[in-house]
């Protein structure tokens, strides 16, 4: 086994590490995961999670291994603020981040919540500042905020993100006198690249992230949507450019389309790109994602990637056998690995080696001529059912045939 595109646990495209593919790459020796879930999360339309709901929430995503849990806003209400400080509290382990706008107040609120920094939320874009917030902000005022905010919070101990939202929209020109203008007066931890309606492209991603290194010289983070479903996509193509730490939200939950997912962005970066992530647990995501599928009342598509049934349930009779001792022949990665489980369901594309491997589970014997003749049967209930069969509706087909 190659032990990069070839494991025991996944086998992908080896051309992912091919030299010609990554020599422009610049690669961070390590990439965080800033778990948005609690916040960002919660702003998917009706969404919402109790103070348990997010305690437990944040329970979970210590276990699984994130390393910064962005807990919420204190300002939103007095139960977040009292969420915020449990979770606080509890000493998880994970940097406890809450999102904060361009105010000592919002600032004297992390503190109280016991946070161990903030995500300093201001805009940056023309469409942001002509239209939505043209009543409020003139670049100076703007520039002047941030900075004063900054300051403040690196009085007050706190480790800040400054998160220039809808970076994407900016113009190029204003963003960078803003990002000088902030980082020469004030000193920031790191700056979040933020394409908030995930409306830009991989390749201009890269372009946007080597313009901003080119003014400033902090770490950086990307926090992505994924309203054209490029938010995977853009993420790994600013880590691609040296991005240190990823935002993503379990399920790809958030506003309109959703927040780029956790399961898709950390089980990528360590198949695709080779990068260790030691604390993450990846046997526990599927039990991660039922859970906040439960607590948020969202249903995750049968399809997602990583998180869906359908990924690793086989309708199509050809392969079994291989399924059976050579299960990445057929996966890009083994279903345990992301603790998942492999279904073979029954219908229209069933075929002998399925029916046989059914029967066997059920203890039941067949002659070639009844084999060929369940297969049909199975078909046949596929067609009339439009779906798979369950397994008692295979059996009982089976008996039919057996019986006859």
């Amino acid at each position: 086994m190659n032990g990069k595109w070839w494991t025991e646990n996944w086998w992908v495209s080896e051309y992912n590490y091919h030299d010609e593919v990554r020599k422009d790459f610049n690669l961070p020796e390590k990439v965080e995961i800033h778990d948005a879930t609690l916040r960002d999360g919660e702003q998917t339309p009706g969404v919402v999670f109790s103070k348990d709901d997010k305690v437990r929430i944040a329970e979970l995503l210590a276990e699984i291994g994130v390393d910064r849990i962005e807990a919420g806003m204190p300002a939103v209400s007095k139960a977040d603020a009292d969420a915020i400080l449990e979770i606080s509290k509890r000493n998880l382990g994970p940097k406890i981040m809450v999102f904060c706008r361009a105010m000592k107040d919002d600032v004297d609120r992390a503190v109280d919540c016991g946070a161990d920094g903030i995500v300093l939320e201001a805009p940056s874009s023309y469409p942001k500042l002509k239209f939505q917030f043209a009543n409020k902000w003139t670049e100076e005022t703007l520039t002047e905020a941030v900075i004063t905010t900054i300051n403040y919070a690196k009085e007050k101990g706190l480790y800040v993100n400054y998160f220039p939202f809808d970076t994407t929209r900016a113009e190029l020109p204003f963003l960078k006198r803003l990002l000088t203008n902030v980082t020469s007066n004030s000193k920031p931890d790191s700056i979040t690249v933020v394409d908030t309606t995930g409306s830009i492209t991989p390749m201009a991603m890269r372009y946007l992230v080597r313009q901003v290194k080119r003014v400033i010289d902090l770490p950086l983070e990307v926090h992505t949507h994924n309203d054209l479903g490029l938010g995977t996509a853009t993420t790994f193509a600013a880590v691609e450019e040296g991005v240190q730490v990823v935002h993503s939200c379990v399920n790809g939950l958030g506003e309109r389309t959703g927040n780029t997912a956790l399961e898709e962005i950390a089980l990528g970066l360590r198949i695709l790109y080779g990068i260790d992530l030691p604390k993450f647990d990846f046997s526990k995501l599927r039990a991660l994602t039922q859970e906040l599928e439960s607590l948020s009342g969202k249903k995750l598509a049968q399809n997602k990637p990583v998180a869906g049934l359908l990924p690793f349930t086989r309708e199509i009779g050809l392969g079994m056998k291989v399924l059976q001792d050579y299960p990445l022949a057929i996966f890009p990665f083994l279903p345990s690995f992301v603790g998942q489980e492999t279904k073979i369901v029954m219908g229209k594309k069933s075929g002998k080696e399925s029916v046989i491997m059914k029967l066997d589970a059920a203890g039941l014997t067949a002659t070639d001529e009844q084999i060929q003749a369940i297969v049909q049967a199975t078909k046949d209930a596929g067609v009339n059912k439009r779906g798979w069969l369950e397994d008692d509706e295979f059996i009982e087909v089976a008996k039919q045939v057996l019986g006859a």
